[in-house]
């Protein structure tokens, strides 16, 4: 197939874009740069050059492919209307990559019960309303000839198979535990984010190009962890001794700027990805986080 990818040379869509040419597929791939045009080839990808912002770039790539991959930005709703409207009436495949933080509360690092599966009812804090709006508006197209499907992960751990190889919130604890002797978390760190390795994410792609329904959405997981048992992790990698420490949000937005403490470091996001096991088949197998930071890549 034909397959057309924004985010070609980031975290998520650097990692699909390469699994999917490595299984023999002709992968086309956003770019901003020469730089990242040479990266993405180096992975078999051949580099489409232009930003998000370009609609007609976007639209022509759109119409050439058989698939299209939304992995650049779970935001950008100019885009995302280019590449549909592009693929209206085509019966073709949009594959668009949300993230858990939908469901995620603004705890200031305590501890939510609240799981989440896709038919669980939600309404988005301040910081994500825009985002799932936006999702509705994609998976919408579903009645106008093409075939959207939202992939949405949970916190991605585990070493990328592009030319970006790292992920958000452990390479951000990890580089602040280098930077202090300590790992540290916002707030008490009983916030808990449930969890997924970029080599069992990345298959889920491929499995919902082939089988999934127009408008379907999945969650991503494989298994859950709060902040602070990733910061106890992080320390016995590093042999540090004692237990991680706990910022203040204040100290934790200076840190990381205001909203990624908020929406991504001290908040909640539990989910379950019971329709990808039933509908797609999808079977994680990677090793879990725990084991991943104390024994694997990052210690690497």
């Amino acid at each position: 197939m034909k397959i057309f990818c924004t985010g070609a040379s980031g975290y998520i869509g650097g990692s699909v874009a390469a699994h999917l040419a490595a299984a023999g597929h002709q992968v086309t791939g956003l770019v901003r740069s020469a730089e990242k045009a040479d990266a993405v080839r180096k992975f078999g990808v051949e580099p489409v050059m232009g930003t998000l912002d370009d609609s007609a770039v976007l639209a022509g790539a759109a119409q050439a492919a058989d698939v299209v991959v939304n992995a650049a930005s779970a935001d950008h709703k100019g885009a995302v209307v280019a590449l549909l409207d592009a693929l209206a009436g085509s019966g073709k495949a949009f594959i668009h990559t949300s993230g858990s933080s939908i469901i995620g509360t603004q705890a200031k690092g305590e501890r939510t019960d609240a799981v989440f599966d896709e038919d669980t009812p939600y309404t988005p804090s301040p910081g994500r309303a825009a985002r799932v709006a936006l999702n509705e508006l994609i998976l919408s197209y579903r009645d106008k000839g093409c075939r959207p499907v939202i992939i949405c992960p949970s916190l991605i751990y585990g070493i990328g198979h592009g030319a970006n190889r790292d992920s958000v919130q452990i390479p951000l604890l990890i580089k602040l535990a280098k930077k202090r002797g300590n790992a540290a978390h916002a707030g008490p760190g009983e916030n808990i984010w449930s969890n997924v390795h970029i080599d069992d994410l990345v298959p889920l792609y491929a499995l919902a190009i082939n089988k999934a329904p127009a408008g379907a959405f999945y969650f991503v997981e494989n298994g859950e962890l709060s902040m602070r048992d990733a910061c106890f992790a992080i320390n016995r990698m590093f042999g540090f001794a004692g237990p991680p420490s706990a910022m203040a949000m204040q100290e934790a937005s200076a840190e990381w700027g205001e909203g990624t403490a908020e929406n991504t470091m001290a908040s909640n996001s539990r989910v379950r990805a019971r329709r990808a096991r039933s509908e797609l088949g999808w079977q994680p197998k990677a090793r879990g986080l725990i084991e991943e930071i104390e024994q694997g890549c990052y210690r690497e």
